[in-house]
Parts: C-alpha cells; structure tokens; sequence
C-alpha cells in the first residue's frame, strides 16, 4: 500500500458476522494474499456500538453488542446509537475516504452470515456505490429467521412492516435499480441454514428480478465457519477484483 500512489486502491469492505469484531476476517481468513495479488485494500468495520452498555446489551450473542445487524434501529435504548446502516454508508466510508488512498468509484461490499446480511442489505439500498456485492452465508429472510425475529423485534419493533426494508429477500423482490452483481457463497451443511439464514429464499427472490445479477454457488460439505471461508476466499476476492479492475 502507498499512501502516496497517484491512483486511488481499488477498496473492497468487509462487514462481519454474530460474536465478532473488526479483527476475525483480518486474522483467520488469509486473505491478505489474495488482496495483494489483485492490488485492492480492504477495510473491515466492527458489528455493532461498543461500551453503550444499555441494559442487556452484553448478555446474548445474537442481539446487542456484536449483534448489530447493519440497520438503524429505532427503539429504545437502542435508537440512541445502534445506527450501523447510517454508520457504514455515511460515517465509515467518509473516514476512510478522507484517511486512505482509495478510489471511490471503484469499491465492493462484502460479508459473512450477519455481515452477508449486511452487504446484500446495503448494497441494494445503495445500488451506485459498489460494482459488487459479496455474500457468505448470509442471513438472508431475517423477517422470518430465528436470529433475524429476535433482532428485528427489539431494534425495530413489533410493527412487522417497518422490518422489510431491512430484509435482503424482501428487498430482493421489489429492487427495480440499475443492475448488481452478486456472488452468493453458502456452505450446503449450515447448521443455521434452515432457521437462521434461509439463503434459498433471496436466491428465488432475486432469480425473479432480472436486475439481480447473481452467481451462487453452493458449497457441498460445507458448513458456516472459517475453515469453509477459507476454502472459498480465492474464489471470491477474484469475482471482487474482475469487476473492481474492468476498465471502464
């Protein structure tokens, strides 16, 4: 990396799952190899507000710290702060725009399970700012998945409504922007994979809307963790860095 480079890095961002921090995809992944050979930064954000300390913030694995699920959440006491969408779209990217060599126009979304739901979320709410958009396992219908409900329900409310447009297949559905590129990546043994992630339902949802362009590929043998991550990580940075190079 040099600060100094006429040309801005091509940027891809990671976003992280359930129980992490900004450092798992750093330190297990191995990508750094693979980012060095296509020339690309990456840049991994934490999942949630830390120290809030709101009651029961720091009770559960799959709701509060760590547990952010990239959405602006609008109850109390977590309306206070437990905004990762307004976050990653808006403060995130300004910091490291203003910080790093990167080119904005040529930057690529990514994550894994919670931070799959968070890139698929995100990128199709803000379908210019990515050539692509990367998903591992993702929680993919969290209006009707067990971890989703539980989020959805204490961030958002009761009102089930206001949950869709926080929902990936939802989204999926009524998306009529310009076209995205999509690579899904889901191990075929997720334990979570039928009550938590339920990737096949975004998979028809986005079969359905012809400005969905996506490549998924199911991983048989596989299930939701970093060994599976590790395997396929080659595979995904290349379809990041075809897209991120193409010449315009």
């Amino acid at each position: 990396y040099q600060q100094d480079r006429r040309e801005g890095y091509p940027l891809l961002y990671f976003l992280s799952g359930l129980t992490c921090t900004e450092d798992n995809f750093i330190i297990k992944s191995g990508m750094q190899r693979f980012a060095a050979k296509h020339g690309f930064v990456v840049i991994n954000p934490d999942t949630s507000p830390r120290e809030s300390n709101h009651p029961g913030e720091h009770d559960e694995y799959d709701f509060g710290s760590a547990a952010g699920f990239y959405l602006n959440a609008t109850q109390q006491p977590w309306s206070q702060n437990y905004h990762m969408y307004d976050y990653i779209v808006n403060e995130f990217r300004e910091v490291v725009g203003a910080n790093f060599n990167v080119d904005p126009e040529r930057q690529a979304l990514s994550g894994h399970s919670m931070g799959g739901h968070g890139a698929l979320v995100i990128g199709m709410r803000n379908p210019t700012l990515f050539k692509c958009l990367v998903a591992i396992s993702p929680i993919s219908n969290p209006c009707l998945g067990k971890w989703g409900i539980k989020a959805f329900t204490n961030y958002l409310g009761p009102d089930q409504n206001t949950w869709k447009e926080w929902d990936a297949t939802e989204l999926a559905r009524g998306y009529t922007g310009p076209t995205i590129d999509i690579l899904v990546d889901q191990g075929a043994e997720d334990r979570f994979l039928k009550d938590d992630l339920m990737t096949g339902n975004f998979i028809t949802a986005a079969e359905g809307n012809t400005a969905l362009n996506v490549d998924y590929r199911l991983r048989e043998g596989y299930d939701h963790f970093y060994p599976y991550i590790c395997t396929f990580i080659e595979e995904q940075f290349d379809y990041v860095a075809e897209r991120l190079n193409k010449v315009q």
